[in-house]
């Protein structure tokens, strides 16, 4: 049996991001993922194995290794390497191997911006991107699709010349101070490695969508307080967000936020209008903390696309 690698090369030419939020959505109309986790630990290196099953759509398998040393291998290796294994849903055979970086990729930035597609208001003309690394391209990238009438994208970054860079090869502008571009912002999205807030409330103005990305583990967090009191809070998933991220898991502990204040996530898309923004003036706040689903929601529309040109 030979089973199929594929690769970036094979099938990003292919994608959209407007298509993997469609797929995302759809995924989540389907019966509820079964999810479980591993975790393999030997000094700093890890081992990180998650794992998704839809009825209907397939099971798949996103294993990760985290070697940090690779950074000083001469010449450097890759840092975090993975692959998702896609199987069959009927007959539960392996029906391809795909490289975790496009997966991953795809799957993150396409999460954030089904999100601000529901929650963002349309005539949204300012984008501000928090962070400068490989994610924040990548947002950059999806947004301007999804929002094609966004007229002004400014990039800020602890790193000063890191922002810069990634604003002159994206063509965007470097914003020179956080607080004030929060609030020129109608939508921000943070990819960011903050374990403290940097995104405060008392900067953001009415009517701006948040979207947060970079805090993924339980000591990690990128908005304050005041910002989780002050807008309307959405979810990718409430499995994967409420407990095991500092965003949520930090404010709800502390009292400062409780798991109600969770209004939506997107299994609930199938109740309307209950994932939606109520008024122009509400900021609205989405925290993407990812998951196995969405993976294998990504990964299955991956190998439909390799898939139609291999039989043409």
């Amino acid at each position: 049996m030979n089973i199929p690698f594929i690769s970036i090369e094979d099938v990003e030419h292919q994608l959209t991001w407007s298509e993997v939020a469609d797929a995302l959505a759809e995924g989540h109309r389907l019966n509820k993922a079964r999810l479980g986790d591993l975790a393999l630990e030997r000094g700093v290196q890890s081992m990180l194995n998650r794992a998704a099953w839809v009825d209907g759509l397939g099971l798949a398998l996103k294993s990760v290794t985290i070697y940090p040393q690779n950074a000083q291998s001469i010449p450097p290796l890759p840092t975090i390497q993975s692959v998702v294994v896609l199987f069959d849903d009927e007959t539960g055979a392996i029906k391809a191997l795909i490289d975790g970086q496009l997966v991953t990729k795809w799957k993150t930035a396409g999460d954030s911006v089904l999100g601000a597609r529901l929650l963002a208001r349309p005539e949204a003309k300012n984008l501000l991107v928090v962070g400068s690394g490989t994610v924040a391209s990548s947002l950059i990238d999806a947004y301007r699709e999804v929002f094609p009438e966004l007229e002004r994208i400014s990039v800020w970054s602890r790193n000063p010349e890191n922002a810069s860079a990634l604003a002159q090869s994206q063509s965007c502008i470097a914003a020179p101070d956080l607080a004030s571009a929060v609030g020129e912002a109608d939508i921000i999205t943070s990819a960011t490695m903050a374990r403290s807030p940097v995104i405060m409330g008392k900067w953001v103005k009415s009517g701006t969508h948040i979207d947060l990305i970079g805090a993924f583990r339980n000591d990690m967090r990128e908005a304050d307080d005041e910002l989780l009191k002050k807008g309307r809070l959405f979810v990718d998933s409430r499995e994967t967000t409420i407990h095991d991220i500092g965003e949520l898991s930090i404010p709800i502990a502390q009292g400062v936020i409780s798991e109600n204040d969770v209004i939506a996530d997107y299994y609930d898309l199938a109740q309307g209008d209950l994932f939606a923004r109520k008024s122009h003036a509400e900021v609205t706040i989405f925290k993407n903390g990812g998951g196995a689903h969405l993976d294998l929601m990504v990964a299955k529309l991956i190998y439909d696309k390799w898939a139609a040109v291999r039989t043409l």
